[in-house]
């Protein structure tokens, strides 16, 4: 099955006509004909069933005849984590943890970041391409680059919160630690790890120190692992 993206339609929706870049890929390079099937997600949880009714490589148009919601995982997944130097990297984790299964990411803004900016737009498109690749309808929430004192301070109300750091001190894996809850924020940190001050901010705002294993990981890679020991544990 080949799965396409819109968010603007919704359950009540009888016709939808796409963007001329996709008519064009669905006409020209898919060769998708009047009367051919066509599946669709709004990225909501809604599958959207219909078939092709004006195959314009300007202005394909599909009728459609089902919307069928689908629940999301049994749990709630919030990673906030300073994107990597290389723009690649952090791709590649927004790719990776898309299909394992997120719920929101938050790039932040940490005392040892070394990237201060980043491609919005772009990664909201890598987050899409890899929704559809994976099938599934929910789109991971891309919020904006927040530095971490703001982020601390609006995103504390969570079943458990967590942060992943390298410094030598007491520290619960994390797979301890999730036993029931479905609310779930974990914190990780530049190449240059959170400061001292940083992980201070956050454990006097009750989140845990947790270990994701014995090997020191990169950013990227703590950021899957996370994701796929959370994943994992809900099966």
């Amino acid at each position: 099955m080949q799965l396409f993206y819109s968010a603007s339609i919704t359950p009540t929706s009888d016709v939808y006509t796409f963007p001329r870049e996709e008519s064009k890929h669905i006409v020209r390079v898919l060769r998708k004909q009047i009367g051919d099937h066509v599946t669709i997600t709004n990225g909501k949880g809604y599958l959207f069933k219909g078939e092709i009714i004006t195959n314009n490589p300007n202005k394909c148009s599909i009728k459609l005849h089902s919307a069928v919601f689908q629940e999301p995982r049994p749990y709630k997944l919030h990673i906030a984590i300073a994107p990597t130097k290389g723009n690649d990297r952090f791709e590649w984790f927004l790719e990776k943890s898309t299909e394992i299964g997120i719920t929101e990411i938050t790039p932040i803004l940490c005392d040892h970041s070394e990237r201060k900016q980043i491609k919005e737009e772009r990664f909201n498109k890598i987050l899409q391409s890899a929704m559809k690749q994976s099938l599934q309808t929910h789109l991971p929430i891309l919020h904006p680059l927040t530095s971490f004192k703001d982020f601390l301070k609006s995103n504390t109300h969570t079943s458990f919160s967590g942060i992943a750091h390298c410094e030598e001190s007491e520290k619960s894996p994390l797979t301890k630690e999730l036993t029931d809850s479905k609310d779930i924020l974990i914190l990780i940190g530049p190449e240059g790890d959170f400061s001292i001050s940083e992980i201070q901010q956050a454990i006097d705002l009750g989140f845990t120190q947790i270990s994701l294993g014995d090997s020191r990981l990169r950013t990227e890679t703590a950021g899957i692992i996370a994701c796929h020991s959370i994943a994992f544990l809900h099966q």
